[in-house]
């Protein structure tokens, strides 16, 4: 009598739960954590801020120093701290009172800027919210004036400002910060204008706002942080501008940036004083940039997140 066996079990293959079981233990062992991930970025982000921040650091620590210790190699860091330096920038030593120049670099920075924003304003309005034909041509044309180096052009501006007897004068040093911060402003305000909701000047030009109306009470408040980014980076780059200050002006109409060039001598020690008159002529772009500060993110991120 034959006896049948039992045939031997066949293995069956994996299911999908099992596959994606296996699937998801690999990924979690090759997956980093990613609370190191963070502590990581953290920490290489603290470095990169102390290497920019550090010459600052030395900066203002050197100003503090008399110039014989600016002056050792290595430097001392503990050499005794005194103000002999602030005082000769300051004139209580030298005799040369820098506030002539601190002020003609204010007067012509807040002016100058509050000009490119007057014009600025109502050409982005008119390139974004209410496009003109063929605007693109018209953002090139800005971005053109840029392309040109200021020293190709500092010849003919010594000459036209000669002739019209405009050397040595504020007024023509504000018209010519105006024109080299408009075209960037246009720029800036062009895309922070396109952010503003349609549906907002619809309404108001249902009520019967006129243009100015829609500019101070519709676009203004919406379109703040990019004017507050556009104004502190116009006010900057007006403040820092050296040649032409340096060629357009001499006596009565000299910018902080001119006079630091001719504080120092090339005779003697001077490293303490040059720190000194850095960190001082550094202090009205560092409180306007901190003061600023939360307008400033606002605004260069702006249109950044859709």
């Amino acid at each position: 009598m034959s006896t049948l066996t039992p045939a031997a079990p066949q293995s069956t293959p994996p299911g999908p739960t099992a596959l994606n079981t296996g699937r998801s233990a690999r990924r979690g062992k090759t997956r980093m954590d990613p609370t190191r991930n963070n502590t990581a970025a953290g920490i290489a982000a603290w470095l990169l801020a102390l290497l920019f921040v550090a010459p600052v650091l030395w900066m203002i620590l050197t100003s503090f120093h008399s110039e014989t210790d600016a002056a050792t190699n290595p430097p001392s860091i503990a050499a005794n701290l005194t103000l002999d330096a602030y005082k000769e920038f300051f004139g209580e030593t030298s005799g040369v009172s820098p506030w002539p120049s601190l002020i003609n670099s204010a007067t012509a920075s807040i002016l100058s800027t509050v000009l490119v924003l007057a014009l600025a304003i109502p050409a982005a309005y008119a390139l974004s919210i209410r496009p003109v034909k063929k605007w693109t041509d018209v953002m090139f044309f800005f971005l053109s004036t840029k392309m040109m180096p200021v020293v190709a052009a500092i010849l003919p501006l010594y000459l036209f400002a000669r002739t019209v007897g405009a050397l040595d004068n504020i007024w023509f040093l504000i018209l010519m910060y105006t024109s080299m911060n408009l075209p960037i402003a246009v720029w800036m305000m062009r895309s922070f204008l396109a952010e503003v909701p349609e549906e907002m000047l619809e309404a108001a030009q249902i009520d019967g706002a006129n243009l100015l109306l829609t500019l101070r009470k519709i676009i203004a408040p919406v379109a703040m942080p990019g004017i507050a980014a556009t104004a502190l980076i116009c006010f900057i780059f007006s403040w820092n501008e050296l040649l032409l200050a340096r060629v357009l002006t001499g006596v009565v109409a000299g910018t902080a940036p001119v006079f630091l060039t001719g504080f120092v001598s090339g005779q003697g020690l001077f490293l303490a004083k040059v720190c000194a008159a850095a960190v001082v002529i550094s202090l009205p772009v560092l409180f306007a940039g901190f003061a600023a500060q939360d307008k400033l993110v606002q605004g260069l991120s702006l249109g950044a997140v859709k």
